[in-house]
C-alpha cells in the first residue's frame, strides 16, 4: 500500500469524477528508481495537528471532539487517535511541525505511538508564524536540519524509502534560491515537498524540492469548476521532474469563524467521496486526508460530537477497512443497538422476573427480623 510510482496524467482526462479505467492514455515518465505503474491503492495521509490545549477549544469552534476537549499532551487522546485512524484504513499522520520546546516533545510522543502501532508519520513544516507571516530561512533551515538529525534514519518516518516526507508549507512567500538554501544541507535526508498553489507555482520552485503536497480543501469539488482537471494539471507539472505527488481530499470547508468566507458543504460525505475519486484520477503516490482534526476550518473527519464517527467511518469505506468487531449488546442502551445477546430476550426477562421475586423475598424476611429498627436497610447494586 506505501509503493511509490511515477506516471504523467493527460491534462484532458476524463470530467468524471471516477477514477480512470486501466485503458486511459497514461505516459511514463523516465525517473530513474520509481516505478511506472499506476497505484491502485495509494496510501492514505490525514493531516494532523498537535497545537491544542484545553484552552484552544475556547476560540473558533463549532463543534468538539468526541474524545473531549483535550491537549495534545495527553498520552491516551493520542493512542485512540491512532487507534481509530488504523481502523479506518489511514496509514499515517502527516503533522504540523516546527521547532518548539512544546512540539517537539508532542512530535517524540507521537512518533513513539506510531512505532508501537505499525503507524506511518511524514511532516508538514509550519514556515508561517500565527499571523500568517513567513519565517525567516535561516530559522526553517536549522529546523529541518534539526528534524534530519532525529528522525532520518527513523522507519516510522519512511514513508516512501529511507528519507523522511516533509512538505513546506506556504513555499510561495520564499524564492527558489531561499527554497535551495534551505533543502540542500538535508537533501540526502529528507524529502521535501512544495505546497504551491497553481502549476505555474510549482515549476517556479520545483529545480529546489522533490515534489507537491497541495493543500486544498475550500474548493467544492461538485461546484468548483475544472476541479478534477486542476488536480490532473498539478500531477503532470510534479510528475513531469519525477516529483512526489500527494493529492488532497477533503469532507468539507468552513473557515467564517477564522475570517474566511468560503463554504463547502459536507453533503452527508458526497464531498468527501467527490474529492476522493478526484484525488485518484490525479494517481497519486499518497492521498492527504484534510484533515484528522482542523476543527476551526471545519475539515475535520476525527469522531466528534455533532458527526459522531460519520466521516471517519466514510474514510474507512473508502479505504475499503474491515469493518470492527461486532460489540455485545447493552441492555441498558436505549437504541438497541449492538451485537447478538448473550441470553435470548425470553431467557433474559425470565431471570430479571426470578431476580425481582428473591429480592423482595429476601426484603422481607429481613424486614421482619428488624421489626424493632424504624427502618430497613437495602443494598443496591
Amino acid at each position: 500500500m506505501l509503493a511509490a510510482t511515477a506516471v504523467l496524467l493527460p491534462a484532458t482526462a476524463s470530467p468524471s469524477l471516477a477514477a480512470p479505467p486501466a485503458s486511459a492514455p497514461i505516459v511514463a515518465a523516465a525517473c530513474p528508481g520509481r516505478s511506472t505503474d499506476q497505484p491502485a491503492d495509494p496510501p492514505v495521509l490525514a493531516h494532523f495537528y498537535i497545537w491544542f490545549t484545553e484552552g484552544s477549544w475556547d476560540r473558533a469552534k463549532q463543534d468538539f471532539p468526541a474524545a473531549g476537549r483535550y491537549s495534545s499532551d495527553d498520552l491516551a487522546v493520542v493512542k485512540e487517535q491512532v487507534a481509530q485512524a488504523q481502523s479506518a484504513g489511514i496509514d499515517g499522520f502527516i503533522v504540523g511541525w516546527r521547532s518548539t520546546g512544546v512540539l517537539n516533545s508532542r512530535l517524540r510522543q507521537l512518533r513513539d505511538v506510531a512505532d508501537s502501532s505499525g503507524f506511518k508519520l511524514a511532516i508538514t513544516y509550519q514556515a508561517q508564524d500565527f499571523y500568517r507571516q513567513p519565517l525567516p530561512v535561516a530559522q526553517v533551515r536549522h529546523d529541518l536540519q534539526l528534524l534530519a538529525s532525529r528522525y532520518a534514519a527513523d522507519p516510522v518516518f519512511h514513508l516512501f524509502g529511507s528519507r523522511p516526507v516533509v512538505a513546506l508549507s506556504g513555499t510561495w512567500h520564499y524564492s527558489a534560491e531561499d527554497l535551495r538554501s534551505i533543502v540542500e544541507p538535508v537533501a540526502s535526508e529528507l524529502t521535501v515537498l512544495a505546497t504551491e498553489k497553481s502549476t505555474e507555482g510549482y515549476r517556479r520552485v520545483s529545480s529546489a524540492v522533490d515534489g507537491e503536497l497541495y493543500y486544498w480543501s475550500s474548493a467544492d469539488p461538485q461546484q468548483t469548476p475544472g476541479y478534477q482537471s486542476k488536480l490532473v494539471d498539478m500531477a503532470n507539472a510534479v510528475r513531469a521532474d519525477c516529483g512526489l505527488w500527494i493529492a488532497p481530499v477533503a469532507p468539507g470547508f468552513d473557515a467564517r469563524d477564522v475570517g474566511g468566507k468560503t463554504v463547502v458543504e459536507r453533503r452527508d460525505g458526497a464531498t468527501l467521496r467527490h474529492s476522493w475519486q478526484a484525488a485518484l484520477a490525479s494517481s497519486p503516490d499518497a492521498i492527504g486526508v484534510i484533515s484528522w482534526n482542523e476543527f476551526s476550518e471545519n475539515t475535520y473527519i476525527e469522531p466528534s460530537e455533532r458527526y459522531g464517527a460519520t466521516y471517519l467511518d466514510a474514510v474507512g469505506a473508502l479505504t475499503k477497512a474491515p469493518p470492527p468487531p461486532a460489540k455485545e449488546l447493552d441492555s441498558s442502551a436505549a437504541d438497541g443497538q449492538g451485537a447478538t445477546p448473550l441470553f435470548p430476550p425470553m431467557l433474559t426477562a425470565a431471570a430479571t422476573a426470578i431476580g425481582i421475586f428473591l429480592a423482595v423475598t429476601v426484603w422481607g424476611i429481613t424486614r421482619r427480623r428488624r421489626a424493632g429498627h424504624a427502618q430497613g436497610r437495602l443494598r443496591s447494586q
